[in-house]
């Protein structure tokens, strides 16, 4: 089965990470890569109507630029990324990122996005991390893998899947997870962050539904008490485990975003020490 996947960069280092950890992570599946810079034009406008004639110079300097780099990504693959299960092809975008990246997925069947982010600090970091943030808000119905950037890749033997109980997971939206697990026979560690752990009814029969999607593969449950920050908690569990992949459903104003006024997704995309796959969620 021939995968798709959308590879976003904007030529910094942190992008050529995310290029790397998706060769490696699908490095015995059929795949073609596509590599995607969009130049945002609008951002020119700022230099108002003075000079039409200077900003149509600066746009095509832009979308030059923008070939010229890709070509040198494409070709740089070709000579010393040898997997015959791989090909790669080129997109220049002349519109934002995110809107890039919604009409890709929609044209080119596209089943994962890799980006990379840097953490919130330093004028490419914000541009690229503000970015990312976009694409995770505005497209919930694809996955996206979310890479760190000094993060090195080398096997994926467990995930942390962090959860409240509060809802059902549908077969769809556990799927590139359990095929990564799959794939790498990764471990799966279900974590319950909570100040009590006594489930309703509700939760209950989710837990039984979730056991039951995950009942081929190895898996285990862990009860993690919240000390005030969800972020950190998983995060701390993480590190502790030295898990090597963090994965989330990304809905609508979680369980835990109600209790505290804490955008989960942001904070946890951003301060990962590991790769981060949001699934697709439900809205």
């Amino acid at each position: 089965m021939m995968k798709n996947i959308l590879l976003p960069t904007d030529f910094s280092d942190n992008a050529w990470n995310a290029i790397f950890t998706a060769l490696k992570l699908y490095a015995d599946v059929q795949c073609k890569f596509l590599i995607l810079h969009a130049y945002e034009p609008k951002a020119m406008n700022m230099l108002g109507q003075k000079s039409q004639q200077r900003l149509g110079v600066i746009y095509d300097s832009l979308a030059q630029n923008s070939v010229q780099e890709l070509d040198k990504i494409l070709s740089y693959l070709n000579q010393n990324h040898n997997n015959p299960n791989h090909s790669f092809e080129i997109i220049s975008r002349s519109d934002t990122l995110e809107g890039s990246v919604k009409e890709l997925v929609r044209v080119k069947d596209i089943d994962l996005v890799v980006m990379g982010t840097q953490g919130a600090t330093g004028a490419k970091e914000i541009f690229m991390g503000s970015n990312t943030v976009k694409v995770l808000k505005q497209l919930n119905n694809i996955s996206i893998l979310v890479v760190p950037n000094d993060f090195n890749f080398q096997k994926l033997k467990t995930l942390v899947f962090p959860t409240d109980y509060t809802r059902k997971y549908e077969k769809f939206e556990l799927l590139p997870m359990l095929e990564l697990t799959e794939l790498w026979n990764t471990a799966i560690q279900v974590i319950h962050v909570a100040v009590e752990f006594i489930l309703t009814d509700a939760q209950k029969t989710n837990l039984k539904i979730l056991e039951e999607r995950l009942a081929a593969y190895t898996y285990s449950l862990h009860d993690i008490n919240f000390d005030g920050n969800i972020a950190q908690s998983v995060e701390q569990y993480v590190n502790e485990t030295r898990a090597d992949l963090l994965t989330m459903v990304r809905y609508q104003h979680s369980f835990w975003e109600r209790i505290i006024d804490e955008p989960i997704i942001k904070k946890i995309a951003f301060h990962s020490m590991v790769p981060v796959l949001f699934l697709p969620g439900q809205s």
